[in-house]
């Protein structure tokens, strides 16, 4: 640790090459829903230790292992929890439209699924243009999470923060006639 804080980057590699591989196999992945997530919160861990440094007390009954180890529960909960909500959420979204807001109308349906295109298209048009894209990448294009983070440049963390907003946003903005 004291390499670490007078700006050894090879201190943190060792960490990393110490205690990395028992992380990611006994603290991390057993708390998430699948290995990609599981990588990021290992890396996410590693950069909090890199930011956070400077707090670590050192214990004489206790290694940095334990310190390193809370750091990696908590981001796993936090991106698990995560994680959750923005399923709940494309769930709720994908029930709420029941397909039929994207689906082509029925012959005998007449003008209704295109009045509903036209609704969600004038929701989508309100909302900030990169909450719209988010979902119509995620939703509309049925792309992966991961597709959808690199195509807007930011991590899945991050385009999962941004479709849960997305999806509050598109609620408040779509209001379809009630007839």
């Amino acid at each position: 640790m004291e390499s670490l804080l007078r700006g050894d980057r090879r201190a943190a590699g060792t960490l990393y090459a110490w205690y990395g591989d028992a992380l990611f196999r006994e603290v991390i992945l057993p708390r998430l829903p699948n290995r990609e997530l599981a990588e990021n919160v290992l890396c996410d861990t590693f950069r909090i230790v890199l930011e956070r440094c400077t707090t670590y007390k050192p214990d004489a009954d206790k290694s940095i292992y334990f310190w390193i180890r809370r750091i990696a529960i908590n981001r796993a909960i936090d991106v698990h929890r995560s994680h959750q909500r923005s399923r709940r959420l494309e769930e709720a979204l994908l029930a709420e439209s029941s397909g039929e807001a994207f689906a082509e109308p029925e012959a005998d349906a007449g003008l209704e699924g295109t009045d509903t295109r036209a609704e969600v298209e004038a929701a989508l048009a309100k909302l900030n243009p990169r909450y719209a894209e988010a979902l119509r990448m995620r939703l509309v294009q049925d792309m992966d999470r991961d597709e959808c983070a690199q195509r807007m440049g930011v991590t899945i963390g991050n385009f999962d923060v941004i479709l849960h907003r997305a999806s509050a946003a598109f609620r408040k903005a779509f209001q379809p006639d009630a007839d």
